[in-house]
């Protein structure tokens, strides 16, 4: 029974904390605007989640996340700044394309597609990439799409557990203010370190792989 016990407290304690640090990213995203508040909003998150993975589970919280925040404000909004530039040339192409007809159309079609899906596999390896390595910021960007590439399976199983939780969430409306971004979040970092192990091992057998290690976060 005591057992019993102390397990269900664990597992009401960790429902707290990530309630609690997803509550955080809502409230500091809206602070910021939403606009300017998202990007350094979310670093913050993936601060904490990736600590808590690595173990460190007596992290504090608020003052983690108001300390990434700050810390991270200019730069993640550069970095966001590119990604919606990035984006808008990108819809603009699908909307070109769309307009026209016949071969040309499926011919510029498919590298648009292309293009496409290796945004989305950065965007799915960005923040993780962002909180574990200390890069410039348009090497985010190409390191993100490179892990996403070299990792495919895994890239696959991460989009099909983050669209399974974003189907769930939307069919329960009631969670998505308490366990919305953290459960992506959670998936996205998990599978995102699953990819620094299995480079970093390379990295000890044969020569340097096209990204700079750091060992740990700069944010640590």
């Amino acid at each position: 029974m005591h057992n019993t016990l102390g397990k269900l407290f664990t597992i009401c304690e960790w429902i707290m904390k990530l309630a609690y640090v997803n509550l955080l990213w809502l409230l500091f995203t809206v602070a910021g605007l939403i606009v300017f508040g998202f990007m350094p909003a979310t670093a913050s998150l993936f601060t904490i989640v990736r600590k808590w993975q690595m173990k460190q589970t007596e992290v504090p919280v608020w003052d983690t996340f108001l300390s990434i925040y700050k810390k991270e404000f200019a730069k993640s909004n550069l970095l966001g700044f590119i990604l919606v530039i990035c984006a808008g040339i990108i819809l603009l192409d699908l909307l070109f394309v769309n307009g026209l007809e016949g071969g040309l159309q499926l011919l510029l079609f498919v590298p648009l597609l292309i293009i496409s899906a290796l945004y989305f596999i950065t965007l799915m390896y960005l923040f993780p990439v962002y909180v574990h390595y200390d890069l410039r910021v348009t090497e985010y960007i190409k390191n993100s799409c490179l892990f996403g590439i070299l990792n495919l399976p895994l890239t696959l199983i991460l989009a099909a557990s983050a669209g399974s939780i974003i189907f769930l969430l939307l069919n329960s409306p009631a969670f998505i203010p308490f366990f919305s971004a953290v459960s992506i979040t959670w998936i996205l970092m998990y599978g995102g370190m699953s990819s620094f192990r299995k480079i970093e091992a390379r990295q000890n057998h044969r020569q340097p792989e096209p990204f700079r290690y750091s060992g740990l976060s700069r944010h640590i």
